[in-house]
């Protein structure tokens, strides 16, 4: 981990901190970064998605199809993970 010396937007930190749920300036700087690279990882796959549907190469009708889900046998159950989401 490296330390580094900055100005930060003391309203900025807070806003983010409260919508994180953070309650250190660390916590809140690095959870932001992480969340922040998350979320374009999710769009960049939501675009490459979106793309292979206009190319016909994916059937989303047939992925939001859930009576043809058939979840595998897990020891939760046998509910596959993000079944519910």
């Amino acid at each position: 981990m490296s330390r580094t010396v900055i100005d930060l937007d003391d309203e900025a930190l807070e806003a983010a901190a409260r919508e994180l749920g953070t309650t250190t300036k660390r916590d809140t700087i690095n959870t932001a970064l992480r969340e922040v690279t998350a979320r374009h990882r999710r769009l960049r796959a939501l675009d490459e998605a979106r793309e292979l549907t206009a190319d016909g190469a994916l059937d989303v009708g047939l992925l939001l199809d859930k009576s043809k889900y058939r979840p595998t046998s897990t020891a939760d159950g046998g509910r596959a993970a993000g079944a519910d989401e």
